[in-house]
C-alpha cells in the first residue's frame, strides 16, 4: 500500500470535519454524529432518566450543534463543546417538565434486540447495572456516566458540567461509593455496555437530524 493511499484512509479529525461542514460539505456532519451519537445519548439520558425523552434530546442536541457550529473555536475538544450542549438541552427539558420535544422524528426502531450489537450485549448484567445507575441522584449519575461509561477525563467532565475539578472528583467518589453498595463487583465488569445506542437507533437519529437541518 502506498503512503499516499494510507494517508487517505486516516479519518479526519473533529476539527477538520467541522471545517468541511462549515465550508458547505453538510453530509460530512454525519461523521461527527456517528462518532458521538452514543456519547450524546448516554449523557442526556443520565439527566432525563427516560429513554424516549433522551432520544428527543439527543436529536435536538445535534440540531443545536449544527446551527451553532460556527461558534466552535477549537480551544476545547469538540466532544467537550458538544456534551455541554447536550447537558444544557437535557437540563432545559427537565425544567420544562416535558418528556418529549416537539420535533418531527423518523420512526424509532422497535426491536433493538434484533441488531447484532444488542445480540452481543450481556443483557442480564446490563439490566442490573442500568437499574443501579438509574437509582443514583442526577448529579452523581451524570458524572458517573461521563467518567466511567464514556471514560472521559476528570478535567473534560468538569468542563462539560461547569464544575471545578475537585467538585467533579467528589461527585464521582460519591457515585461510585453508592453504586458499589448495590453492585459490589459488577462495576468494572460491565459498565461499558450500559445504554447502547448503536445500529438502528443511531441510524434513526441521523436521519431525523438531517431532515430537520434541511428544512
Amino acid at each position: 500500500m502506498s503512503a499516499a493511499h494510507h494517508l487517505a484512509l486516516v479519518p479526519d479529525t473533529d476539527s477538520e470535519v467541522v471545517t468541511r461542514v462549515l465550508g458547505g460539505d453538510v453530509p460530512a456532519f454525519e461523521i461527527l454524529m456517528r462518532r458521538y451519537n452514543q456519547r450524546v445519548f448516554r449523557t442526556v439520558r443520565a439527566v432525563l432518566h427516560d429513554e424516549d425523552a433522551a432520544e428527543d434530546a439527543a436529536q435536538q442536541t445535534w440540531i443545536n450543534a449544527y446551527k451553532h457550529l460556527g461558534s466552535f473555536e477549537g480551544r476545547a475538544r469538540f466532544s467537550t463543546w458538544l456534551l455541554r450542549i447536550a447537558v444544557n438541552q437535557a437540563s432545559r427539558d427537565v425544567r420544562k417538565s416535558r418528556s418529549h420535544l416537539q420535533l418531527a422524528t423518523a420512526p424509532r426502531a422497535e426491536a433493538e434486540a434484533d441488531t447484532p450489537e444488542a445480540e452481543a450485549a450481556r443483557v442480564h448484567l446490563r439490566s442490573i447495572l442500568e437499574s443501579a445507575i438509574d437509582s443514583l441522584p442526577e448529579p452523581l449519575r451524570v458524572v458517573l456516566i461521563l467518567r466511567d461509561v464514556e471514560e472521559l477525563s476528570g478535567s473534560e467532565t468538569a468542563a462539560i458540567l461547569d464544575l471545578t475539578d475537585e467538585a467533579a472528583r467528589v461527585r464521582l467518589h460519591r457515585a461510585r461509593r453508592q453504586l458499589r453498595g448495590s453492585l459490589e463487583t459488577v462495576l468494572e465488569d460491565g459498565v461499558g455496555e450500559a445504554y447502547p445506542f448503536l445500529g438502528a437507533r443511531c441510524n434513526s437519529i441521523v436521519a431525523a437530524v438531517f431532515t430537520a437541518i434541511a428544512d
